[in-house]
């Protein structure tokens, strides 16, 4: 095991030295993610950027923003938490995104992409209005770009005259395209450390002169107009920001001084630098998309220390291609996450009907409702969490006319170690304020099957599945489609449930027969609408209720269960809701996060022995 303790100063650090932090942190990285799991390729590839943004600004008051936060990991072994690094994604130990309660270095909360220079352009604009000193960075990589708010916040930007550095970490999206040797010549001269010491030094000059200003500004128009000639304004130029690059971005010396160049210009710059995702371990090299978020591995051969299982995402991703083979009407939208969304075999068989639009969920879900409005039957798979950014276009575009979209919302409940940012917990609040649309929730991959097959074939209008990330957990049986199903007949207690937490309620029922008490078991399949009038007329048996469910308290299945059996004049001598609160929940392990919400088996076990021995 790597040490990484201490860290010297790097103000003072010479390049050279520079140099050797960077080979000591590459093998430090690669070491930890191997023992805690977390994104790889992503921080491999910011080692020199991290250590020469370090170099030149002080985090601990100027403010680096970073986009999504994947690359955050060399950022915080640089600012005191190296000590603490094997603690990485786990409950109580650091996160594996910034997040200013952990320190005073970590800016802005980070983990949806896109959000990056508008949060910069934000506190730029804060500074200037309190009349503060301080300097504002973002980190944006080249797929981020995919992003339409990107380019709001970069239009403002840069007509907005406030000193922000943007830094574009292209390592793989073509950017600008290639212009020729010649361009390649001119952007390399401008570049140079005389080149950029003159071009400093004659501005200064020209600002004393008496009439220097004027004269600078018709030189800087005529040299505007050759190079603009030999070498075409890129599109930041266009917007307004001093563009710099592209530069290699592994080279700590030249990155050092640019950003020192970058940092005393009085306006809005871009740095466009060049990186490989994934540098310095080949594994990640040459396939960093593999090795982007990972699983603890054996660093030797790079193959994962626990072999993948069968998921909730291969099972609905399995059942999408029988489907597409029967209907040539079925497409597939994925927005940056084909593997991760199981759709990496219908791009594979359905190259044509396959479409991934990149990191824009909003473009996604109104695209899948212009294809659904001339006659195709789009299904958009996604993370929980992501899908909360088409908020808006669920509600204009798709639930106005009623079209026949489909959404596989992945990542459903909890996630795990991304913590915050990646809990599915809002998908059930928000998917049921949309009029029109039909939530299901599977409790197996038999269901996944079944429930996808009926929302395709049978279902008009918006529909959804939500299901968990990872595999079953102990319930393989098939419920069909029935909106609301009474498993199993009982008189002491109501326990009441959907998806995966229903393996937990039926674990409950058995040690609560054991006891005495023979609870009624009701499954729902269809979340939105809602059929509560099986749960009413047990309710009205038991007088008890238990509601299980791994999402937030607000909007919840539960509280809409309530508001029916309040409606349905219901008496009740005991009620309990059980969810994951109403707050954010922590990063941790699954089986972690469920103890700390009280929705493991023993919590929710006791749980309702306080229900049924209630009155």
């Amino acid at each position: 095991m790597i040490e990484f303790d201490e860290i010297p100063d790097l103000k003072t650090m010479t390049d050279s030295e520079a140099e050797a932090l960077c080979a000591r942190l590459r093998p430090y990285i690669v070491d930890t993610v191997s023992r805690t799991g977390g994104h790889l390729a992503s921080n491999l590839g910011v080692v020199e950027l991290t250590v020469a943004l370090h170099r030149v600004f002080d985090t601990g008051r100027d403010r680096l923003v970073f986009d999504v936060g994947h690359q955050c990991y060399i950022h915080k072994i640089l600012t005191g938490r190296g000590s603490a690094m094997d603690t990485l994604r786990s409950f109580g130990g650091i996160s594996g995104f910034p997040k200013p309660r952990e320190s005073v270095h970590d800016a802005f909360i980070a983990g949806h992409a896109s959000n990056s220079v508008s949060v910069a352009l934000g506190m730029a604009r804060a500074r200037t209005t309190l009349g503060e000193d301080y300097h504002v960075i973002a980190l944006i990589g080249d797929g981020a770009l995919t992003g339409g708010l990107a380019y709001e916040g970069l239009s403002d930007a840069g007509l907005s005259r406030e000193p922000l550095l943007v830094i574009l970490n292209d390592n793989g999206m073509s950017i600008t395209k290639n212009v020729g040797g010649v361009a390649q010549h001119l952007a390399h001269q401008r570049l140079k450390p005389q080149y950029l010491r003159f071009k400093k030094g004659y501005r200064k000059l020209m600002s004393i002169l008496p009439g220097g200003k004027a004269f600078y500004q018709v030189t800087h128009k005529v040299k505007t107009a050759i190079k603009e000639t030999l070498l075409p304004c890129s599109m930041f130029e266009d917007m307004g920001f001093t563009y710099l690059g592209p530069v290699d971005g592994h080279d700590v010396r030249g990155l050092t001084r640019l950003l020192r160049y970058a940092k005393e210009i009085d306006g809005p710059v871009l740095l466009h630098i060049r990186t490989v995702k994934g540098k310095g371990y080949s594994p990640a090299e040459e396939n960093p998309d593999a090795y982007h978020g990972v699983s603890k591995f054996c660093v030797q051969t790079g193959e994962p220390l626990q072999p993948s299982k069968p998921s909730y995402s291969g099972a609905f991703g399995a059942e999408l291609c029988k489907l597409a083979e029967e209907d040539h009407r079925v497409c597939a939208i994925t927005a940056a996450m084909r593997d991760g969304t199981g759709l990496k075999q219908f791009e594979s068989q359905f190259p044509e009907r396959f479409f991934d639009v990149g990191i824009s969920e909003g473009h996604a879900v109104a695209m899948a409702a212009g294809m659904a409005k001339q006659g195709c039957v789009p299904v958009f798979a996604v993370y929980s969490s992501f899908l909360q950014r088409g908020y808006d276009m669920l509600l204009h575009d798709v639930a106005i006319l009623g079209l026949h979209v489909v959404f596989g919302v992945d990542r459903a409940g909890l996630v795990g170690e991304d913590g915050e940012t990646h809990h599915g917990l809002f998908d059930v609040a928000y998917l049921s304020t949309v009029p029109g649309m039909t939530l299901y929730a599977p409790s197996s991959f038999a269901e996944v099957r079944t429930m996808l097959r009926h929302a395709l074939l049978e279902v008009s209008g918006p529909v959804a599945l939500r299901y968990p990330r990872g595999g079953e957990e102990g319930y393989y049986g098939d419920a069909g489609t029935v909106p609301t199903l009474v498993a199993k007949d009982g008189q002491g207690i109501t326990l009441v449930t959907y998806g995966t937490t229903y393996a937990d309620i039926l674990s409950v029922a058995e040690r609560l027969e054991q006891v005495g008490c023979r609870p009624e078991i009701i499954k729902l399949n269809r979340l939105c609408p809602l059929d509560a009038e099986p749960v009413c007329r047990s309710v009205e048996k038991t007088g008890r209720l238990l509601v299980a469910e791994e999402v937030v308290a607000m909007g919840s299945v539960g509280e809409r269960l309530c508001a029916a059996l309040a409606e349905a004049g219901v008496p009740t001598k005991a009620v309990r809701l059980c969810s994951a609160g109403r707050d954010f929940v922590p990063q941790g392990a699954v089986g972690q996060l469920r103890r700390l919400c009280g929705l493991d088996r023993e919590s929710l076990y006791k749980a309702a022995m306080e229900v049924w021995k209630h009155g």
